[in-house]
């Protein structure tokens, strides 16, 4: 072997393994995900690894990928390429991208920065095309940018083919590579870290919320991303700083958005731990206390109080309810009512102190494949909306309530109406 081919092979086995603390993973080449689940921690002080589950295994990154998409926006921003008040114009197939979106319309002009906060916030699937056509030409080439700037970071088995994460077999990532990325904006784009840590934005009249719900849960979390595809699962990457110690935790291929999200919470809990700093206080929302209702014996009941604080759940006792409430007609976005219809079994998701809290959750849990065909609806209790999942024969009841258990949420099995 000569010298400089040896010099070569040098340089690109430390560009596929620059971190010390990450051992150096084999490369890619032809294969494809086995699996959805995967997680890691990373202490971004040493770059020590916390925890790890398959954390080299490959995966599809979903809207992740839209991290790559925003750094190669603070490379050129640097580079003085572009400026944040450039105004870009929305091209045809950006305008037909599909959701999630902004409903950015072809010939319409938005600023650079502008595109960069519905991408971090409402992580706007045409908004990441057009910023993209405009940094590369046309998404194809852009996406040959930032596979070629993965594999300059170390990412050595990321490949990217779409500016949003919109599903491709062969745009694929681990969960090693997804920390490297996001240590890669700490360290290299620090000063526009803040776009991932944004609680909402507003456009054409409408104000959007982060689709990280634990930015506004948690303390110690302040930034980046989540991603959803059918074949990725939920996946999510955040940052979070503690007693000046910050750490970077992914997970990928979560069964749900709150599964993910108590999941990741308790992955920050144990990182810190481990890095020897003391818990957090973290407010969870309390539901009142309300008067118990009378005790029932018309139905069988299975009561699992909730882990997750997304939830505001009465004690297990409170929530013995009969089968006989009175609904209350509340209309979803699409027009629909939310009905309890008599003569058929309802699993009850939780109690909640608001109508919008209890639509939300329902939004969150109504893609488990048990809950496919089952029918949201909300009902009065007194000062409490209990979220029900209804239209479920005895025995999709059980099996609904049997896997929202093992999601970590809390069910309740309610029987017909005489």
């Amino acid at each position: 072997m000569t010298m400089r081919r040896a010099y070569l092979m040098t340089a690109l086995i430390w560009l596929a393994c620059f971190w010390p603390a990450l051992a150096c993973a084999e490369t890619a080449g032809n294969e494809k995900p086995t699996g959805r689940y995967a997680s890691i921690i990373v202490d971004t002080d040493n770059l020590d690894i916390l925890h790890a589950r398959q954390i080299d295994e490959l995966r599809y990154p979903a809207s992740l990928t839209k991290v790559m998409t925003l750094y190669l926006a603070f490379d050129a921003l640097n580079a003085g390429q572009i400026r944040l008040e450039d105004q870009v114009k929305v091209s045809a197939v950006a305008a037909r991208t599909p959701p999630v979106d902004i409903g950015l319309r072809a010939g319409q002009s938005v600023s650079v920065e502008t595109l960069m906060q519905a991408i971090a916030v409402r992580s706007a699937n045409d908004a990441a095309v057009v910023l993209a056509e405009y940094l590369g030409g046309s998404e194809a080439e852009f996406a040959e940018m930032m596979t070629t700037k993965a594999k300059s970071l170390g990412m050595s088995q990321t490949t990217f083919k779409t500016a949003n994460g919109l599903p491709h077999p062969e745009q694929l990532t681990t969960a090693r590579d997804m920390a490297k990325l996001a240590n890669a904006v700490l360290t290299n784009h620090r000063r526009h870290y803040h776009y991932f840590g944004l609680k909402k934005f507003q456009f054409n009249g409408r104000t959007y919320l982060n689709t990280n719900r634990l930015l506004r849960e948690r303390e110690d979390v302040d930034g980046f991303k989540t991603g959803y595809t059918n074949d990725s699962g939920y996946n999510l990457i955040v940052s979070a700083k503690r007693d000046g110690r910050r750490l970077i935790a992914v997970v990928l291929g979560g069964a749900s958005n709150a599964s993910r999200n108590s999941h990741m919470a308790d992955l920050i809990d144990r990182g810190f731990d481990v890095m020897g700093l003391t818990p957090q206080t973290i407010k969870i929302a309390q539901a009142p206390k309300v008067p118990l209702p009378p005790k029932s014996k018309d139905f069988p009941i299975q009561a699992q109080q909730s882990v997750n604080p997304d939830i505001s759940l009465a004690p297990p006792s409170v929530l013995r309810l009969r089968g006989q409430d009175a609904p209350i007609i509340l209309p979803t976005s699409a027009g629909r009512d939310f009905r309890l219809p008599s003569g058929n079994w309802s699993v009850q998701l939780g109690l909640f102190d608001t109508e919008g809290a209890a639509k939300t959750h329902l939004d969150s849990l109504r893609l488990l494949p048990e809950l496919a065909v089952a029918k949201p609806v909300l009902i009065s209790k007194g000062p409490l909306i209990a979220a029900r999942m209804t239209g479920l024969s005895a025995q999709s009841a059980r099996a609904s309530c049997k896997a929202l258990v093992k999601t970590r949420h809390g069910c309740l099995i309610i029987g017909p109406s005489s």
